[in-house]
């Protein structure tokens, strides 16, 4: 089993995102998935990133720019970077993604999609409900949905359960409860270990 402890608004989760579905599917492997606030994260375990946004090194966020492009490319992904709303408060879509539950792929296909290929800001309902009308969600019954505080509670709870099983960050990957890996880069280190695991042929 693959859990994927994820937030909509890292452009690095939405390569992870797509590039581990095809990875699961061939190997056999379930993904559950798991809605987070990496701010949350952050602002408990990781406050470095925020020191890192306002003084980046100029070498380093060059070269970061053009690492993100090259994975873009590599995964047919239009990633812009930065764009115009960031960071961005994905609460709303995190919440959705929380109520959809099993059916919770396309809505957040369409997120990722929406703020790092459309360049719109998933924090306006408008935004959101433009993304339920694109995959066929009821948009009355999805804010109704969102604002229901047992799906408030429920991102707050996957969000402080990664900290406490020593997640930094989105995306945060687990195998089988206890092996952690963090970012798209580990998928080759996550098949690795699916490889490991699977029955040897008699």
């Amino acid at each position: 089993m693959i859990e994927f402890f994820f937030d909509c608004s890292s452009p690095w989760t939405y390569l992870a995102f797509h590039n581990i579905q095809p990875l699961a599917r061939e190997l056999g492997a379930e993904i559950v998935w798991r809605p987070i606030l990496v701010g949350g994260i952050f602002n408990t375990v990781n406050p470095s990133v925020y020191a890192q946004r306002e003084t980046p090194v100029p070498l380093k966020a060059r070269y970061m720019k053009k690492d993100l492009a090259d994975w873009a490319r590599s995964a047919g992904l239009a990633i812009k970077m930065p764009p115009t709303v960031f960071p961005v408060n994905s609460v709303k879509a995190m919440r959705g993604c929380i109520w959809l539950g099993k059916d919770i792929v396309p809505f957040a296909t369409a997120v990722f999609e929406t703020y790092w290929g459309g360049d719109k800001d998933i924090s306006q309902d408008t935004v959101l409900a433009e993304i339920c009308r694109k995959v066929g969600i009821d948009e009355q019954k999805f804010f109704a949905g969102i604002s229901d505080q047992t799906i408030k509670d429920q991102l707050k709870i996957n969000t402080e359960e990664v900290v406490a099983r020593g997640g930094f960050g989105s995306p945060t990957i687990f195998l089988d409860k206890t092996d952690m890996y963090f970012g798209n880069d580990r998928l080759p280190l996550i098949r690795a270990a699916l490889m490991r695991s699977k029955p040897s042929a008699a």
